[in-house]
C-alpha cells in the first residue's frame, strides 16, 4: 500500500562533481504521485555489503543503489551515470545509500512507501535497547528472501580468498555480549571524535554494521560479506593484514582489539573502551636471571647475590593468555600411527598460578619467569600456541586439549589472596578456534553458542551447521574466549 506523498515534493538535481550541487524546486500538486514501478524491485540481487563506489566513476560520494539490478551509480540529476542508467536500461527506483531515501528516475521525485522498510533494515539495521537486552533469550529463527532458516547472530561470512583467519576472529567477537551489545548501537560511538585526517575511526564504523548485519533478523539473505570490515583492516594496518594472503588469527586478534581501542580514544585507564572493560586482565611476571652453566657452582652463588640476578616483579596488562603445548613425541605407535597426545587445559594454565618457572632465552642471556594472575576480565581469551617457527619452516603441534565447555574454574590458578577479590571464578566457553590441516595450507574454524537455543554451531565461512558440544573438545583449540558467569552483574556495564 503507498502512503500518499506530502502536498510537495523535492526535486534534486545532481551533477557529477564531487561537491554535489543540488538545485531543489518544489513541485506542487493537488494529487499524491504513485510510482508504478515498485514491482520491479528485484530484492534477490540486492548486496549492500560492499563498498559503496560508483560502479563507473569509482567515486563514493553520492552514490545511489540500483534496485532492480543491484548496482551502483552516481548522481540522480541529468548526465549522471544513475540517470543515464535509468534510461538505457529502464530500470526506475534507486536508492540513496547515504540519505536512505528511495527516488524514481528519470522522474526524479522521491517515494515514500512503506513497503520498502525491509530493504532499509537490510542495509542499515537498527536495534532498541528491549531488542539487545533480548538477544540471548530469543531463540526464534528468521526467515531469509530465499526461504531458507537462520539464527539471528549465527550466520556465514564470505571467504574473499584467504580471508578465513578474520573470519573466525570476527565471528568469536561476535558473541562476546557486551561488546556485541555496545556494537549494535551507532550512538555509543557515533560521537568519538578522532584528530582531523585520521582514519581510524572507519574501523570502529565497518566493525559496527557487521556486528549489526550479523545480528539482524531482517536478512535477505544467510550470509554477510565482510568485504568492506576488511577495506578498513587493509588500510589502518598499512596492509599488514590482506584478504588474498593466509594470517594468523591471534596476529590479528591482538591488532584488531589494540587498533578499536585506540580508535575509541581508549588510554592505559582500565575502563577507558569497551575492549579494556570486556577483556583486560592484570598479571605479575617474576623475572631472574639464569647465571652461566659454565662457571664453577660458587661463583654462580656469588652472582645470585648480586643485583642483577636478584629476582624482579613487574606489573603487566593481558588481553589473552598464551598457554605453552608440551613438545609432541617424536617416535610412532606399534601399528606405525602417529601417536596424537593428549593434555587437560588445567595442566596448561599451570603457566599463571605463580609457581611453576619457564627458561626463556634470548641471543646472549637466559631467565626463568613466573606469572602470577593478579585479576581476571569478564571474558578470558587462551592462545594455544601451536605453532613453533624456525628458519627452514613453521611445525605444529597436534596436542588435544582435555577441557569443559562449562564451568571451569580459573580460581584454582590464583593465590589465595587475590582469589578472595574475585566473587566468582567461574567461566563457560562462548567462542572455540580451531586449526585444521598443516601448517601452511591449513584451514580455520570457529566453533559458537547461539545462547538462546543453548546450541553449539560449527561455522567455516559460509558453512554452518550443528555440532555436539563432546565433538568440540575433540578438535585442534588455538582460541578460546571463556566467559564470567554472572557476567552482567560483575563486569562494568556499558
Amino acid at each position: 500500500m503507498v502512503i500518499p506523498q506530502k502536498e510537495s515534493l523535492k526535486r534534486s538535481f545532481d551533477d557529477d562533481n564531487s561537491d554535489e550541487e543540488v538545485l531543489e524546486k518544489k513541485v506542487k500538486t493537488d494529487e499524491p504521485i504513485l510510482c508504478p514501478y515498485l514491482d520491479t524491485i528485484n530484492r534477490h540481487v540486492l548486496d549492500f555489503d560492499f563498498e559503496k563506489l560508483c560502479s563507473v566513476s569509482l567515486s563514493r560520494i553520492n552514490v545511489y543503489a540500483c534496485l532492480v539490478c543491484g548496482k551502483y551509480f552516481q548522481g540522480r540529476g541529468n548526465n549522471t551515470h544513475a540517470y543515464t542508467h535509468s534510461v538505457s536500461e529502464s530500470h526506475h527506483v534507486f536508492l540513496n545509500l547515504n540519505t536512505l531515501k528511495f527516488y524514481c528516475l528519470p522522474d526524479n521525485y522521491e517515494i515514500i512507501d512503506s513497503s520498502l522498510k525491509d530493504i532499509k533494515r537490510v542495509l542499515n539495521p537498527t536495534y532498541s535497547d528491549a531488542k539487545i537486552a533480548d538477544l540471548d533469550k530469543n531463540s526464534k529463527q528468521s526467515r531469509a528472501i530465499d526461504g531458507s532458516m537462520y539464527s539471528p547472530g549465527i550466520i556465514g561470512l564470505n571467504n574473499i580468498k584467504a580471508n578465513d583467519y578474520c573470519n573466525v576472529i570476527l565471528q568469536a567477537l561476535a558473541h562476546v555480549s557486551p561488546l556485541r551489545d555496545y556494537f549494535l548501537k551507532e550512538s555509543n560511538y557515533s560521537k568519538v571524535k578522532r584528530p582531523p585526517g585520521d582514519s581510524s575511526f572507519i574501523l570502529v564504523q565497518r566493525f559496527g554494521e557487521l556486528m549489526r548485519k550479523l545480528w539482524s533478523p531482517h536478512n535477505f539473505k544467510v550470509h554477510v560479506s565482510p568485504h568492506e570490515m576488511l577495506q578498513a583492516v587493509i588500510s589502518w594496518s598499512d596492509k599488514k593484514f590482506q584478504f588474498t594472503e593466509q594470517g594468523d588469527p591471534v596476529d590479528f586478534l591482538s591488532w584488531f582489539l589494540n587498533a578499536l581501542h585506540i580508535a575509541l580514544k581508549g588510554t592505559k585507564k582500565e575502563n577507558s573502551s569497551i575492549i579494556y572493560k570486556t577483556f583486560l586482565g592484570k598479571m605479575r611476571i617474576f623475572t631472574r636471571k639464569i647465571p652461566p652453566l659454565e662457571l664453577e657452582e660458587s661463583q654462580r652463588n656469588e652472582l645470585m647475590n648480586t643485583d642483577e640476578y636478584k629476582e624482579t616483579a613487574t606489573d603487566s596488562p593481558f588481553l589473552f593468555l598464551t598457554c605453552d603445548l608440551p613438545p609432541p613425541p617424536l617416535f610412532k605407535d606399534q601399528v606405525e600411527e602417529n601417536i596424537i597426545p593428549q593434555i587437560n587445559l588445567y595442566t596448561l594454565l599451570n603457566k599463571f598460578n605463580a609457581t611453576n618457572e619457564k627458561e626463556y632465552k634470548t641471543y646472549k642471556d637466559s631467565f626463568m619467569k613466573r606469572f602470577e594472575i593478579r585479576k581476571l576480565p569478564p571474558y578470558v581469551i587462551l592462545y594455544i600456541k601451536r605453532f613453533t617457527k624456525n628458519t627452514f619452516f613453521v611445525e605444529k603441534n597436534p596436542t588435544i586439549i582435555n577441557f569443559p565447555i562449562k564451568n571451569i574454574d580459573f580460581g584454582d590458578i590464583l593465590t589465595p589472596e587475590v582469589k578472595a577479590l574475585h566473587p566468582s571464578t567461574s567461566y563457560d566457553l562462548v567462542a572455540n578456534i580451531v586449526h585444521d590441516g598443516e601448517p601452511s595450507n591449513g584451514t580455520y574454524k570457529v566453533h559458537i553458542l547461539h545462547k538462546g537455543s543453548q546450541q553449539w554451531y560449527e561455522v567455516q565461512d559460509l558453512h554452518v551447521t550443528p555440532i555436539l558440544p563432546p565433538m568440540i573438545t575433540l578438535t585442534e583449540a588455538y582460541i578460546q574466549i571463556y566467559e564470567l558467569k554472572n557476567c552482567e552483574q560483575q563486569a562494568t556495564k556499558v
